[in-house]
């Protein structure tokens, strides 16, 4: 007789007979020691699965904390409401663009293109206890389009007489002095009044 193993239980029966249970393992030379064993490398094997699958679940859990930041556990909740956010910042990012683009518009009518010329305006003919010294100066602002006005301030012989001229685009409805040319067009190409 040998021992068999039945679904429920040890048994001692005579080899050929048939026991009574549908499943019958013949564990025939297997000492219950060498089960023992076996199950215990079943079981350390399945420890070391563990181990493993919980040391991939904390690393993707790292991953999608910052997601979690509001404490909603629920991926669907969570991608709904990061959508919700980036829809708010494209709504924040058109605004801003419309904003840019108003101040361009801004920027470009605003008089920024500065040029000063200094001349002494008696020359040579002046005054010998009045000198000059270049007190003199036409000053050109315009803007992008070359919109704006040229001031000019003449000093000579102990007076001071200024006026304005306006520009559009770049042109004067008067004539402008050899002064008031060179500042208005030393303001358009940003070059240096000689």
């Amino acid at each position: 007789m040998g021992l068999t193993w039945q679904i429920g239980g040890w048994s001692n029966a005579r080899r050929g007979h048939r026991p009574q249970y549908a499943a019958v393992v013949d564990l025939g030379s297997i000492t219950p020691t060498t089960l023992v064993v076996a199950a215990l490398g079943v079981a350390v094997l399945a420890l070391v699965v563990t181990v493993v699958t919980h040391l991939r679940l904390s690393r993707v859990q790292a991953r999608y904390r910052i997601m979690w930041a509001d404490r909603e556990k629920d991926l669907i909740a969570v991608v709904t409401h990061q959508s919700s956010k980036i829809a708010n910042l494209q709504g924040d990012i058109d605004g801003i663009r419309e904003q840019i683009r108003l101040t361009a518009g801004d920027l470009e009518r605003s008089l920024r293109h500065v040029a000063v010329v200094r001349y002494d305006d008696l020359g040579d003919i002046g005054d010998l206890d009045d000198p000059g010294g270049r007190l003199s100066f036409s000053a050109a602002i315009i803007d992008d389009r070359g919109d704006g006005l040229v001031i000019s301030s003449i000093h000579a012989s102990g007076e001071s007489r200024t006026h304005a001229t306006g520009i559009v685009e770049g042109v004067s409805e008067v004539t402008l002095t050899p002064q008031e040319r060179e500042a208005l067009a030393a303001a358009r190409t940003g070059e240096d009044p000689s």
